[in-house]
């Protein structure tokens, strides 16, 4: 702010200045020059108040802005009023306000330039030549001036105000899609940590167990120790149990990076399963053998989001029918609801949309609003991961199932993207590796 007004006085000064030497004009240059160096005196003692890493309050941002539009209209009252084509600089002001501050104090700095600007069409000193003429424009242009910088204070402050919200938006939802990616991506390397620990652990549980079984033998005549050694048995069965339900991959196991296609989808969809209502997952008249494809957290979130809401929406059933080519993969997912709503289907995926249907907020699921955010998310992480998406009702998709269908979202990767085995992402089999011996 303290920038720009030193900028703004720079040219206020040359104007003022230059403006009676090349054109002859007879202006206050007195009242302009005291008005200029008010501006001056405003901004010496703003710097010197406030560092320079100092973030100004709403009101202090807001006194500054309207100090610079009072400023600004008495110079303007200073030389000739709306018959000064400068008279544009008024918008600067108000552009600011819109695009920085609240909408309060947006409409008030709007209606301050109103009332300045409607001042200034009736009262100003005119502005003259050194020979007495007076330079004013015909009273309908004034007018017409008057009509134009009204209209243009209020659309140039809506059109900011509504370009920084999408801004303000979009921001708000890309950071709630990497904070999804980021939880994804870490219960991913959970996964590899735990399979990494239960594969660590198995050999000296082993030993463990071994020495402890040959104390229970060996302490049969001394029923206290062997108590104790029973124990140290039994809790390394329970150590066992536990780890082989975390997992028995190795460390670098490349299950944990990929796996069959329909095991990816029911990974996605297992949180959704046992919400009441009937998630049907098939391979749809696919043929050849079906593909391993990456364990991407932006696949697995992605599609967790958008069979949630297929859930959230349907009646009774969700389908998610799944094909491949030897170009594509596909999935489809289908539910029994009403549908999207036509007027908004060429804006799915818009972050903040609002609710999937004109209807009162749902008590029984307060915590999601629906057809906003969550969609926004999963369609960024699925395109993403290269694929995709097509939203449609179920008019044109009923020979998939015998069933009324509502909404549509079919998902579909070129192959060679998210394949495992061929192409340029293929991770391989891996190698067996002898154990080492004792």
């Amino acid at each position: 702010m303290i920038l720009l007004r030193w900028v703004a006085i720079a040219g206020q000064f040359v104007a003022v200045t230059i403006t009676p030497l090349m054109f002859g004009l007879n202006i206050e240059l007195g009242w302009c020059y005291f008005a200029i160096s008010i501006s001056v005196i405003f901004n010496l003692v703003t710097g010197f108040v406030f560092p320079e890493n100092k973030r100004l309050s709403e009101r202090q941002n807001m006194a500054m802005i309207i100090f610079d539009l009072l400023q600004l209209s008495f110079l303007l009252f200073l030389t000739g009023g709306l018959n000064n084509p400068f008279t544009l600089l008024l918008l600067g002001p108000v552009t600011i306000s819109a695009t920085a501050l609240s909408l309060r104090s947006t409409l008030v700095l709007c209606a301050m330039a109103i009332v300045s600007v409607s001042v200034l069409a009736f009262f100003y000193i005119p502005l003259s030549t050194l020979s007495g003429q007076v330079l004013e424009i015909p009273e309908l242009f004034i007018f017409g001036q008057w009509i134009a910088l009204v209209i243009a204070v209020v659309f140039t402050s809506a059109y900011s105000r509504r370009v920084t919200s999408e801004i303000h938006l979009m921001s708000d939802a890309l950071a709630a899609t990497q904070m999804a990616l980021a939880r994804e991506q870490k219960l991913t390397d959970l996964g590899g940590v735990v399979a990494a620990a239960a594969h660590e652990l198995g050999t000296p549980l082993a030993t463990i167990k071994l020495a402890s079984a040959e104390l229970v033998h060996e302490l049969r005549g001394q029923p206290e120790l062997r108590e104790d050694a029973e124990l140290i048995v039994e809790q390394t069965d329970r150590c066992r149990d536990i780890l082989r339900d975390m997992g028995r991959a190795g460390k670098d196991d490349l299950h944990l990076r990929q796996a069959p296609l329909i095991t990816v989808i029911e990974a996605a969809a297992e949180p959704h399963m046992e919400r009441g209502k009937d998630v049907i997952i098939s391979l749809d008249n696919s043929t050849g053998t079906q593909p391993a494809i990456l364990r991407m957290p932006e696949i697995i979130h992605g599609l967790r989001n958008l069979i949630q809401n297929a859930v959230d929406f349907s009646k009774t059933t969700v389908w998610i029918d799944i094909r491949w080519t030897d170009t594509t993969i596909t999935a489809r997912i289908l539910d029994d609801g009403d549908g999207f709503p036509p007027q908004l289907l060429g804006r799915l995926g818009d972050p903040f949309m609002g609710q999937r249907r004109n209807r009162k907020k749902d008590t029984s699921r307060p915590e999601y609003e629906g057809m906003g955010l969550g969609l926004f998310i999963a369609k960024t992480l699925l395109e993403r991961s290269g694929a995709s998406l097509r939203f449609a009702n179920g008019a044109d998709e009923a020979g998939y199932h015998s069933q009324q269908i509502g909404a549509v979202i079919e998902v579909s990767w070129p192959r060679s993207t998210i394949d495992a085995r061929e192409g340029e992402n293929a991770l391989g089999y891996g190698e067996n590796t002898r154990f080492a011996e004792a």
